[in-house]
């Protein structure tokens, strides 16, 4: 690796300075002493002197310093070519150190950021593998009973053979979040952007869970009566995924005779507000920066109780976010959650 040197005289000059105000104190002594002062020939040696002893420092400093500092710079350029290609080496020591200490502070924030990735990876991993785990247990059970022949029983080889086709449609919906998650993420997942009335949207999902809420006498609403259509511009089919989970969420984190109630805000001309507001449980303070992550449970065993993969608020986190929009949460224990989203208003709205 070449490195780019940005000569710096300050120590030379200073170094030289000292000897030379020195050497003159000296000579001018020895003059006083043993012969007759002469200023002349002071200034020339003086003059000699600090051109002599100027490039002598300099020299020793370029070659030892520098090449001593590049050794260096050539072991840990491994960690980033780039950085120290750019800039040029100092051979100043007062400035040579701010590098340094630069580059330390860089990296050590890189690291500390490495870990937390690392960290996220093992935490990751370790949840992907228990939600596949348990399904895939669950239907290894079952199949491997069914195997051993020793049911005979059509009505419990009927419910043995139900239990396991819910486990594998539970990998599948897994899977199938997981590689969503994945495309929007790097953005391979093309959006169809049209133009659909998302009051629409929602009523169709509150068909869709009807039953469900029912169930838990869950009231599923708008704030007021009579919406006219809202049209906006947006991937119908992306935005409708999120809808449901969000319903979807408030509903099984819901409260019995609760409500999920949804709203619009105009905040622009083009831009709408979506709310969807529940009264269930609510969210604690500590939880709500990861909420959003996947895999992320505030209650491990609750959570799984009301099933899903685990991947619903992130996916509603990413398929927003790729529409260059944003989702907000507000919640509090005991009260219920807000989330919001922005979404594109459509012309004729």
């Amino acid at each position: 690796m070449t490195l780019k040197y940005k000569k710096s005289y300050r120590f030379a000059i200073k170094s030289t300075s000292l000897i030379t105000i020195f050497s003159i104190v000296i000579l001018l002594f020895l003059q006083y002493v043993f012969f007759e002062v002469n200023f002349f020939f002071t200034l020339i040696f003086a003059f000699l002197f600090f051109v002599f002893s100027f490039f002598v420092i300099q020299f020793r400093v370029e070659k030892f310093i520098y090449h001593g500092i590049e050794k260096i710079f050539n072991k840990v350029s491994i960690l980033d070519k780039s950085v120290l290609r750019s800039n040029p080496i100092t051979t100043d020591m007062q400035t040579l150190m701010s590098e340094v200490n630069k580059f330390a502070t860089d990296k050590k924030i890189e690291i500390e950021s490495l870990k937390v990735r690392e960290e996220y990876r093992r935490e990751f991993i370790g949840n992907v593998a228990h939600e596949l785990k348990t399904p895939l247990f669950t239907v290894q059970g079952y199949i491997s009973t069914l195997i051993d022949g020793e049911i005979e029983d059509e009505k419990i080889i009927e419910k043995y053979l139900k239990r396991a086709e819910n486990g594998v449609e539970r990998l599948i919906e897994i899977v199938a979040d997981l590689d969503m998650i994945t495309k929007l993420e790097s953005s391979e997942l093309k959006l169809d952007v049209t133009r659909f009335d998302i009051v629409e949207a929602f009523k169709d999902v509150f068909d869709m869970f009807e039953l469900k809420a029912e169930e838990k006498d869950i009231a599923l609403m708008f704030d007021k009566e009579n919406y006219r259509k809202i049209f906006v511009k947006a991937d119908k089919e992306k935005i409708s995924r999120a809808i449901v989970n969000l319903v979807e969420n408030s509903i099984k984190y819901g409260k019995p005779k609760g409500t999920t109630e949804v709203s619009f805000v105009n905040l622009t001309d083009n831009k709408l507000m979506v709310r969807v507001t529940d009264d269930g449980l609510g969210i604690d303070k500590k939880h709500i920066n990861r909420i959003f992550e996947r895999f992320y449970r505030i209650e491990s065993s609750r959570s799984r109780e009301v099933g899903g993969s685990g991947l619903g608020l992130s996916i509603v986190k990413h398929i927003i976010e790729a529409h260059d929009e944003h989702i907000y949460l507000e919640s509090k224990i005991g009260k219920g959650s807000e989330f919001s989203f922005t979404i594109q208003k459509s012309a004729m709205s």
